[in-house]
């Protein structure tokens, strides 16, 4: 009998359990790790953080699905890994004394830290801003803004400012999501007219979301997310600034850092300012008791895989094959990093330094589908290594399809959705040359009604194939 170790029950890992346990958990022992006691379905905390979704509605229990399927949980938290020797040191809940357990393959699917000390005044625990990363942040939010919401009423002025918080911030979709259902709400408080709505980005230009923006064919002719994302903005009256990464914030204001290293600031009542995401601090020691981590893990903490890395921006943007096929460390073969937590070998987006030496770049997302393609992939990868010692399933994001629904406003009658389909994830410009390295046949931006019906269909779906039930295995990550 074989033993599998999962550290994080986020998309990448749940995915990654929910197979592992159907197909193999009845002869092999597989075990999930996981801080919470539950499944966080995360791209609808944007509508829990203004009040228009009960909490209960995005999080799963985990330890009934997974009795169910054959996986053991341990609620706690993984501390240490020890390759050399094949366990983890898992912490439980209750401050009880560390655990050992085994594996003989290991899943790390942490997830990120959220580096809030990474930008002084940052954060809803010990700074000044909102946060809808996290459930309880989230629930703070919709607290904080509804607040906000009552001063409007009584005629107050109140600016709102949405964006990033750190040079190398990723996630601004789910910050675009967030920004375009708070003006919805606005409106539909009749309150519109009292907030100054405003967008703040590490982003090259506008419309770019970490991913080199969207090119992408409409009636015939070229279209881009920076004219999609700038026509909104304009139609809905939100200002915005990109090419700005954030320094420090205080109660009044957002200090920040352009491009061309220029300081300067943006006064705010209520913020909401995605974190720079790092590697969850695992701590990797050899069997001489060295801590081996920065031999597993990039600087920033992200397990490194194999992916080459070191490519200077320009060689990597023409090297498709630089991307990880299989997710899997080149030192410990029995290690497999799946979603935010395995280390990209760069930028999607251009990079840029400063003046002054700031690196100011929208770092690759790994969210959403995206992370749960990469979980179903090394489960079935070590699903092949146990049944036949092979692995067969590769897919590079310079491969991978994904599509995104970003909810402008939550109403299934009055609100609406962008419907983003991105061909490949990572543009690749050996294969699509002409063509802003994707392609545009399947590549498309869309805004209206049916894709808000779209949004909902999906959380409902994803919640239904969380709880691994009849026939889950249709419904695609």
């Amino acid at each position: 009998m074989a033993k599998v170790v999962i550290i994080g029950a986020g998309f990448a890992g749940h995915t990654a359990a929910i197979y592992l346990g159907n197909k193999i958990g009845h002869n092999h022992e597989i075990t999930m790790v996981n801080k919470f006691d539950y499944f966080l379905y995360l791209p609808s905390l944007i509508w829990v953080g203004i009040g228009r979704m009960k909490p209960e509605k995005v999080r799963v229990s985990l330890k009934k699905i997974y009795d169910r399927i054959n996986v053991r949980f341990i609620h706690g938290t993984a501390s240490e890994v020890h390759p050399d020797e094949k366990y983890i040191l898992a912490i439980n809940i209750n401050g009880s004394d560390a655990v050992r357990v085994d594996y003989d393959y290991l899943i790390i699917a942490t997830g990120p830290r959220l580096n809030w000390e990474g930008t002084k005044g940052l954060g809803p625990t010990n700074g000044y801003t909102h946060s809808v990363c996290w459930l309880d942040s989230a629930i703070n939010s919709s607290r904080a803004y509804n607040e906000y919401l009552d001063r409007m009423r009584c005629g107050e002025r109140v600016k709102i400012v949405i964006g990033v918080g750190h040079p190398e911030s990723t996630c601004q979709g789910a910050a675009f999501e967030y920004l375009m259902n708070i003006h919805f709400d606005l409106v539909s408080h009749k309150l519109r007219d009292k907030a100054d709505l405003f967008w703040l980005s590490n982003e090259p230009v506008l419309g770019d979301f970490g991913v080199g923006g969207v090119h992408f064919k409409k009636r015939g002719s070229i279209n881009n997310s920076e004219i999609f994302i700038r026509e909104i903005f304009s139609k809905y009256n939100i200002e915005w600034e990109v090419q700005k990464g954030v320094k420090e914030v205080d109660e009044n204001n957002i200090y920040w850092e352009d491009y061309n290293g220029n300081y300067g600031e943006t006064h705010y009542d209520f913020a909401m300012l995605i974190p720079q995401f790092q590697g969850v601090q695992l701590k990797f020691v050899d069997k001489d008791e060295n801590d081996i981590s920065k031999n597993i893990t990039n600087n920033a903490g992200f397990v490194l895989v194999d992916g080459f890395y070191g490519l200077p921006f320009e060689n990597l943007h023409y090297s498709p094959e630089a991307w990880p096929a299989i997710y899997q460390n080149p030192t410990y073969r029995n290690i497999f990093a799946a979603g935010i937590a395995f280390a990209p070998p760069g930028s999607i987006s251009v990079p840029h330094i400063t003046p002054n030496g700031t690196i100011i770049t929208a770092t690759p997302p790994r969210t959403g589908m995206v992370s749960g393609i990469i979980g179903r992939l090394v489960a079935k990868n070590i699903i092949g290594l146990l049944k036949e010692n092979k692995i067969s399933y590769q897919e590079r994001m310079t491969e991978m399809f994904t599509a995104c629904i970003a909810s402008t406003g939550n109403s299934l009658w009055s609100g609406s959705a962008v419907s983003v389909i991105v061909y490949p994830v990572v543009p690749n410009y050996i294969r699509f040359p002409n063509t802003n390295g994707r392609d545009e046949s399947i590549t498309h931006l869309e805004k209206g009604v049916s894709s808000a019906w779209i949004k909902r269909i999906i959380h409902t779906t994803m919640i239904y194939k969380a709880h691994s039930r009849f026939g889950w295995q249709f419904i695609p990550e």
